[in-house]
């Protein structure tokens, strides 16, 4: 099983950007899929998450700014992210969850500075 996140980056505030989260081994639309971000000196926290039926959940801290989402023909999921804050800083992490089991994929590097 592997979840390869990816499109992390720097962007002034204001900005936008989506992440994305390729798997392979697992099938993205039968798990939860959760994004989670760590700041430096900070515990991980989750960010938003997927139910395999498609309910989603987000952090108060980021209701409205971002949107998780799935494409089941390409097995990956999505976290856009707009009106970033510089508050939004840090590493994130994708995750899957299907009975039982969890797999994370490397994490990706979001900061927004102006």
């Amino acid at each position: 099983v592997q979840l390869q996140a990816y499109g992390g980056g720097s962007v002034q505030p204001g900005g936008f950007l989506r992440l994305s989260c390729a798997a392979s081994g697992i099938v993205v639309r039968l798990n939860t899929i959760n994004w989670y971000r760590q700041a430096p000196g900070k515990q991980r926290e989750l960010v938003a998450s997927m139910t395999a039926i498609g309910v989603t959940n987000y952090a108060d801290s980021v209701k409205a700014r971002f949107t998780i989402s799935r494409d089941n023909a390409k097995n990956t999921a999505y976290l856009q992210m707009n009106s970033l804050k510089p508050e939004d800083t840090a590493v994130y992490y994708c995750n899957a969850r299907f009975l039982g089991n969890s797999y994370w994929g490397q994490g990706t590097q979001v900061t927004v500075s102006s």
